[in-house]
């Protein structure tokens, strides 16, 4: 049997608690990047606004946003991106009370039947006496379907480029096609592209792991041949780069989002220095994916489930989930998004680089 998506459960609008539900109450927002009293904050669920006599579904959520009343469709935007004006979305309440019903019992998933279908339960920890062979073979069937009918995005670290034969991996998963877009700060891009120039990752030899004398220069000897070039794939040409995580992604034409943090080195030309900017880079891709993986970062893993739905709508119009996995050697780090809810993350608790090279052994 092949991989079957979970199904999405649409509400029955013609129930007494949808016909008798109030239209959902709008305001203008009073200025720039402010919203009006009781506005009504978004979660990860697929959530539906009455408006006249139809239940309106944003098409692209995100948790702690405003959703905005615009030319017949719903907008949901950070306060950041309030204009003054913009109407806005009224309420406090989920079960149809104000006009907004929030669907938190939304997928049916292959190996339940409709009653044993649970929404949401918090707290479903992982830890390293977790069996995750299960966990795994879900994993290899869901990325050969997504491969195919989705959009993979991948949030990196930079343990992912401390071992040799884990960057051989994920360079394969790349080749292979399982690689819509990576998200990820300087150092993942740095060491890694100081792993391809110079064979260290913050000056310690990549295959044998012992250091190099003076091999603490390398990543900004690095770093500093990158900005002399002007660009990574400048980099990548001129000094003869053929190996490795980004170069994968310059060769493959696979879209790659750098975000800088207040501890960095350089930083290289391609990293958003501008947090805001990166965050809307980051989103650009987050709205088009159906399966996020987060490995060895809780920064940017965090950040960029914040900033993803539990459901996507299609260009047809069908409504399927979003899959997020958060890979470390941390329980904190994988419970930390799996605290949101079931459905919003799943976490397996191993180091990145066998878990990479798993998956690249086992995808087809």
């Amino acid at each position: 049997m092949g991989f079957e998506l979970a199904r999405y459960v649409t509400p029955d609008f013609t129930q007494e608690m949808f016909v008798n539900a109030p239209e959902a109450e709008m305001a203008p927002a009073p200025k720039d990047m402010a919203a009006p009293d009781g506005f009504h904050a978004m979660s990860i669920f697929p959530e539906y606004f009455k408006v006249g006599d139809k239940w309106l579904l944003p098409r692209d959520s995100r948790m702690d946003c405003v959703a905005v009343y615009e030319k017949g469709e719903i907008f949901v935007r950070e306060f950041r991106n309030i204009r003054k004006g913009d109407m806005i979305f009224l309420g406090r309440t989920e079960k149809c009370e104000e006009g907004i019903y929030v669907n938190d019992n939304s997928f049916i998933f292959p190996d339940q039947d409709e009653n044993e279908r649970s929404a949401f339960s918090f707290r479903q920890s992982r830890s390293r006496e977790t069996a995750f062979s299960y966990d795994y073979t879900s994993l290899y069937e869901l990325l050969e379907h997504e491969k195919n009918h989705g959009n993979i995005v991948w949030i990196l670290g930079p343990a992912c480029a401390f071992d040799a034969e884990a960057r051989k991996a994920f360079s394969r998963l790349v080749e292979k096609g399982y690689v819509n877009a990576l998200l990820a700060g300087n150092a993942l891009a740095t060491h890694d592209l100081e792993a391809a120039y110079l064979g260290t990752a913050l000056g310690v030899n990549i295959g044998t792991q012992k250091p190099h004398f003076n091999g603490h220069y390398n990543h900004i000897d690095t770093i500093n041949k990158v900005n002399l070039y002007g660009s990574i794939p400048a980099f990548i040409e001129n000094e003869n780069i053929n190996d490795g995580i980004i170069y994968s992604c310059v060769k493959n034409n696979v879209p790659f989002v750098l975000n800088g943090s207040i501890r960095d080195d350089g930083p290289l030309p391609e990293v958003y220095e501008h947090a805001y900017i990166g965050q809307d880079a980051i989103r650009s891709h987050i709205r088009k994916a159906t399966t996020v993986i987060g490995m060895a970062t809780v920064l940017h893993t965090i950040a960029a489930g914040n900033m993803t739905p539990s459901y996507r709508v299609m260009e047809d119009g069908s409504i399927r989930p979003v899959y997020f996995y958060t890979i470390d050697t941390s329980e904190f780090a994988v419970n930390k998004l799996g605290d949101r809810g079931s459905l919003a993350a799943k976490g397996i608790v191993t180091n990145v680089q066998d878990f990479v090279c798993n998956l690249a052994k086992n995808l087809k």
